[in-house]
Formats: C-alpha cells, sequence, structure tokens
C-alpha cells in the first residue's frame, strides 16, 4: 500500500508538471523559424503604413471596460477579459484597437482641425466561446486615418490595404467592400424593429440567404424594396448594377446616399489602379456597430476568416468628446502567417548569422572573433566547443537554426 501511495503521489506531480507545458485555449508559443518569419511580415507591412504617411502610435494593453462598453458598439462584454485593479475598476485587454486609438486621439488631437494618421502594431484578445479552434489571442497591425470624411481618404484606406496585402507575398486575394447605409437604410425603410433586425443581422452573418429571403417575404415589402433587400446576397455587384440599384432607390435617401458613395469609390478605385482586387458586396455587415460608412473584410485561400476588416466610423470619437470622421482597418496578421503558409508562399527572410564554437583552451580567440563578426553586422552565437559534440552535429544545429556561417577555433 505505501508502494501504491508513493506511485500514486509521483504520478501526480509529474501530470502537474506537464500541465504547466501547456497554454491555455486559443494562445500559443511562437518561436525559431515561424517567430523570425512573423517578425520580418510585420516589419514589412509596417513600412507600407510608413510610406502613405502615417505616424506611429502604442495604446495600453488593457483599458477602462467603458472604452469597449456597448454604447460605443465593439465587442460584446462577455468576450471581454475583464479584471479589477485595486481601486475597484473594471479593466479589460482590448479586443480592438480601433476604440483606443479613438479615445488617443481625442485626448491629444483635440483641436487638430487637419486630418491625423495613425498606424499601429500589438495584440487583441477575445474570450469567446465561438472562437473554438482560434487564436483569443492575436497580433494586428492596422492604421486609422482621423478627421477626413472623403470618398478620397477611403480609397488611401482600400489601397493601403491592397499594398500591405501585395508586400506580405500574396497575389490572389479579394477585399469585398460594401456600406453600413446602405444596411440601416433598409432596416429603415421595412420598418424594421431591433429584435427582428437582430434576427437579419444573424441570418446574412451566417450566410443563409435563403433564410433571408424568407424573411423579406414576411415583411410584404413592396417591389423596390424586395429587389433591394435581395442584393444583400449579390456577391459580385458591379458598377453597372448601381445604376439599376439606384433607380428603386429613389424614395430611400439613405440607401440612395450608400449607393452614390460606392459609385464615387469606384472612380477613386480606378485611378489608385486597385479595383482589380475589389468587389462590391452590400451583404456585408460587421459585428461591431460603430461603423457609418463603407465597411470591408479580405479574403484570400487558405484561411476560412477575413485577414483584414476595416470601415468608416463617423460618430465614434464623439463619444470621447470630439466630432471627427474617421476610417481604418486591421490586417490579422495570425491569419495571414497562415494564408502564405497554405498558399506555399515563402517570406524571403535573410538570415545574416554566424555560430563560432571554440575550444576552452580558445576561448579569448573565439570570444574576438564572435565580437568581429558582430561589429560587422553580423548576428552572431557563440558556443564552448562540448566534447561530445562533433562538427558534424553543430552544422545539423546551424542548419536547423538557418545559421548560414559556421566557424571552429581549436587552438
Amino acid at each position: 500500500m505505501v508502494a501504491r501511495y508513493h506511485f500514486t503521489k509521483r504520478k501526480r506531480v509529474e501530470i502537474m508538471k506537464n500541465a504547466m507545458l501547456h497554454t491555455p485555449d486559443g494562445v500559443r508559443d511562437i518561436y525559431n523559424g515561424e517567430c523570425k518569419a512573423k517578425l520580418f511580415l510585420q516589419d514589412r507591412l509596417h513600412k507600407v503604413l510608413l510610406k502613405y504617411g502615417y505616424h506611429d502610435i502604442q495604446t495600453p494593453t488593457f483599458e477602462f471596460f467603458n472604452i469597449f462598453g456597448s454604447q460605443i458598439g465593439t465587442t460584446p462584454s462577455k468576450d471581454l477579459y475583464k479584471f479589477f485593479d485595486k481601486e475597484g475598476n473594471t479593466l479589460v485587454l482590448r479586443p480592438d484597437f480601433t476604440p483606443s486609438v479613438a479615445r488617443s486621439a481625442a485626448k491629444y488631437y483635440m483641436d487638430e482641425d487637419m486630418p491625423v494618421k495613425l498606424c499601429y502594431m500589438g495584440n487583441t484578445f477575445i474570450n469567446s466561446s465561438d472562437y473554438q479552434g482560434r487564436l483569443k489571442e492575436s497580433t494586428q497591425c492596422g492604421a486609422e486615418l482621423i478627421g477626413d470624411s472623403s470618398i478620397a481618404g477611403d480609397a488611401e484606406i482600400l489601397s493601403m490595404v491592397v499594398d500591405s496585402l501585395l508586400e506580405a507575398g500574396l497575389k490572389r486575394f479579394q477585399i469585398s467592400v460594401g456600406h453600413a447605409q446602405f444596411f440601416a437604410g433598409l432596416i429603415e425603410a421595412a420598418g424594421i424593429d431591433s429584435e427582428q433586425e437582430e434576427t437579419l443581422r444573424e441570418l446574412i452573418s451566417n450566410k443563409n440567404f435563403f433564410g433571408v429571403e424568407e424573411f423579406i417575404k414576411e415583411l410584404k415589402l413592396n417591389d423596390n424594396l424586395n429587389y433591394l433587400f435581395g442584393l444583400l446576397g449579390s456577391f459580385n455587384f458591379n458598377t453597372e448594377d448601381i445604376d439599376t440599384a439606384k433607380e428603386k432607390a429613389a424614395d430611400y435617401p439613405t440607401i440612395l446616399e450608400a449607393l452614390n458613395g460606392l459609385e464615387a469609390l469606384s472612380d477613386y478605385l480606378r485611378l489608385y489602379e486597385i479595383d482589380k482586387y475589389i468587389s462590391f458586396e452590400l451583404g456585408i455587415i460587421s459585428k461591431h456597430h460603430y461603423y457609418t460608412g463603407i465597411i470591408f473584410s479580405g479574403y484570400t485561400f487558405g484561411t476560412g476568416e477575413p485577414i483584414v476588416n476595416g470601415g468608416r466610423y463617423d460618430n465614434l470619437l464623439s463619444h470621447f468628446g470630439k466630432n471627427s470622421p474617421s476610417i481604418g482597418f486591421a490586417i490579422v496578421v495570425d491569419s495571414l502567417m497562415s494564408a502564405l503558409a497554405r498558399q506555399n508562399i515563402e517570406l524571403p527572410v535573410y538570415s545574416n548569422t554566424a555560430l563560432v564554437i571554440f575550444k576552452e583552451e580558445a576561448a579569448q580567440k573565439g570570444i574576438e572573433r564572435a565580437s568581429a563578426l558582430r561589429k560587422q553586422g553580423l548576428n552572431v552565437e557563440a558556443l564552448v566547443w562540448n566534447p561530445e559534440k562533433t562538427r558534424d552535429d553543430y552544422a545539423a544545429y546551424a542548419l536547423k537554426n538557418r545559421i548560414n556561417k559556421v566557424e571552429f577555433i581549436d587552438n
């Protein structure tokens, strides 16, 4: 019995030790070559944003709860990582950069009457059971154009998105662009209440357009509204379709304004020569209710989730005391990495590294050589030669760690 007790206790300790090696669901370690590739990709994306004249901003990893509260229209409370400080304030790990950047812009640029261009890189956190198999902590790279209500500003943001994805190495991708006011106009014109709106949002989010069709039939709408509601299921709404839609929307100013905005945007997209990467999709809606103008998502092969999301939010900053029309986007770096891997697109990570192995009696020479190589701009790993290891062992180690220069110093 005693022996069995000690065995059970050892087993329990072993299980506890093994458990300590694992990460919680939704988060993971990134190391070695993958980490190097991710940092390389982030640097590439960041440089694109700087080329457009955007300036870096870093916001806190956690904020007060009300920054992401329901009145802002961001992530639902149940999906937030919440905790308390010593004063009893409810704090939240940021699920979304846009409200944080909006708060900062209102604080530091309250009296600025010229556009403010800000960009960022950092991690977001969403605690949702719906994210089975998906990361709850992910890295985002994005930009926000504050204080610009123009169609030209919309086009610049979309151009940045396209340039960023091309710079990442993608060749085949599509940015689907919709308009928040198109959906809002339909809700207004049909007299749909809030409960019905949530039902319709869920149907559209799930791409259940048969359900949408049945939902519309029950509303008993006129022919023009039936046509316009039918556009929610159109995945290739082009500029030729806009004229017909505008005729049908003549009596619905909110819908008409949205269609006019998309038509004007299409002209700017041609100026930027990015129109081949853009498609109009009027059924796009966002879980973030702060969007007021164009909304968009980017897709490519190898991932079922969008690799980029964004849109116009002209009223968000007013929650922080500054009336300033704005637009922005965020690239989900982890999803982009997955897409690149599944499309066999290898990032051209240059490894300017060296490995210096020296015997203990040659320590001075080994250290001097490593220092000299570092001064030449190389990243140098220096190791004391283990007598149990051969030159082939160290060569294999260098190959595994993508080290492209190996030197042995034995005397």
